[in-house]
């Protein structure tokens, strides 16, 4: 018979064959694409402070609105009919106990969609504090940009309060959000006819299909008389992003209702829509997106300018498109193939995939370009002292074929080619969005216009 110090010695060894490190944390908040609450990924996790010897001496930010109470289209499309299903079916919950919370679970009361939530005016003066913060040597803006629609405008004041040190000295200049403004706009994708809404539909819903149906057996099996659907599944994941900018938390969240790899299937099916709709799977999302990367690199790249930060807040239709018009998160980079819709397949995820929607956008997502003048002793032997660099949401990122500079920063020379070769893919939006209206132009001349904007007051 054993003795009890056999135990204890089979106790021990078994402890300190245990990894060290072996923990396991996930949370779903941060693979909810489009509706997760804001956060740095650090994807890469590189650091965010300039190269030793540089000084950030200009920076131009295009922002997505931050937290909304619903996106009109995931209500309409999947909330909404969902939550009107959860009122008229009898089902005991109790027979289901990770959906047990359901029997007593009271929907966050929406007045009105696509408003912004208190979570997201909060975030967007955090985020107007962090880039004073930032740049403590650069001049406040004069004029903040926002798109008309009230979530972006309103979040471009609570940008403004949370950065001006005295109230009334930074006027917001609204862009309106017209069909037919060609380049100059901060909603292009609405001036590009080409440019469908609906892309990535149909192949969102195939992978969704799969990915659900496992989840409706497991469901159905203790609450058949509900009858689940991809749709009411996609809808549950989808609460969990929004109710938590409502309330704080939403118990849709657990991970006892969904998976990790359930939370990860969802996270790809937006992956799979956004490659489709405004990403490297849509012809058109880099001419969507270059002319703000070519209007804010003019603006970065003159002798003078009217402002050392230049700001502007969108949807989230157009950053995508910006990171498309400059090559960052491009699964197939260094693959020595071409065909980017390979490396997003429908029937499986691919985990290795540089395109993740909920870390290039989730609410308030930002996109900065930044203008560093470096010197010191290694910069001797340099015919540039000027250069350039790209953050996402406060992760630097390396821009393809220019990183000739300091932690593969961009050199003022390396940008020229780099620029001319972008603009050579993406450039003159009006022939290749095929906008045929009179109107239409192919660069944006709103952040040099005399239109100074109203004071937030």
């Amino acid at each position: 018979m054993p003795s009890i110090l056999t135990f204890l010695v089979l106790a021990g060894t078994a402890k300190a064959a245990t990894p060290l490190y072996s923990t396991y944390e996930f949370n779903p908040l941060q693979h909810l694409s489009g509706v997760a609450p804001y956060f740095e990924p650090a994807d890469p996790p590189r650091d965010p402070n300039p190269p030793e010897g540089c000084t950030v001496t200009r920076a131009a930010y295009l922002v997505r609105h931050a937290a909304i109470n619903a996106n009109d289209f995931d209500s309409e499309e999947y909330i909404d009919p969902f939550l009107e299903k959860l009122g008229n079916k009898s089902v005991d919950w109790s027979k289901s106990p990770a959906l047990s919370f359901l029997s007593y679970w009271i929907p966050p009361t929406i007045v009105e969609e696509e408003q912004l939530t208190r979570t997201g005016k909060l975030e967007a003066a955090q985020l107007g504090l962090t880039v004073s913060y930032r740049y403590p040597g650069l001049r406040l803006p004069e004029r903040v940009w926002a798109s008309t629609a009230e979530r972006t405008v309103k979040s471009a004041q609570s940008f403004i309060r949370g950065l001006e040190v005295e109230d009334d000295t930074i006027n917001l200049v609204e862009i309106y959000e017209g069909e037919e403004d060609g380049a100059n706009s901060l909603t292009t994708y609405e001036s590009c006819p080409k440019y469908k809404s609906s892309s990535g539909s149909d192949q969102e819903a195939t992978y969704l299909d799969k990915y659900t149906a496992p989840i409706i057996a497991r469901f159905n099996a203790n609450a058949s008389s509900f009858n689940f659907t991809s749709d009411d599944i996609f809808a549950m994941q989808s609460i969990c992003g929004y109710e938590t900018v409502i309330r704080g938390s939403s118990p849709f969240c657990s991970t006892e209702i969904f998976s990790p790899d359930e939370w990860l299937s969802f996270e790809y099916a937006n992956d799979i829509f956004y490659h489709y709709n405004t990403g490297y799977g849509n012809d058109n999302s880099g001419v969507i997106g270059f002319p703000w990367v070519n209007a804010s690199l003019g603006l970065l790249t003159a002798d003078q300018a009217d402002q050392d930060i230049y700001v502007s807040f969108t949807h989230r239709e157009l950053p995508p498109t910006v990171l498309v018009a400059m090559g960052l998160f491009n699964n197939s980079q260094f693959s020595g193939a071409n065909n980017v819709n390979a490396t997003m397949p429908l029937d499986q995820i691919n985990y290795n995939r540089a395109w993740v929607s909920s870390y290039i956008l989730p609410f308030l997502t930002n996109i900065a370009i930044e203008r560093m003048n470096c010197s010191g002793p290694e910069f001797e032997d340099s015919d540039d002292s000027t250069y350039y660099r790209v953050m996402v949401n406060a992760s630097p990122q390396t821009l393809p074929g220019c990183s000739d500079g300091p932690l593969e920063s961009c050199s003022a020379s390396g940008l020229q080619d780099y620029l001319s070769e972008r603009a050579a893919m993406f450039g003159g939006f009006t022939e290749r969005c095929n906008a045929t209206y009179s109107n239409s132009t192919d660069v944006v001349s709103f952040y040099t216009n005399s239109n100074n904007g109203t004071s937030v007051g």
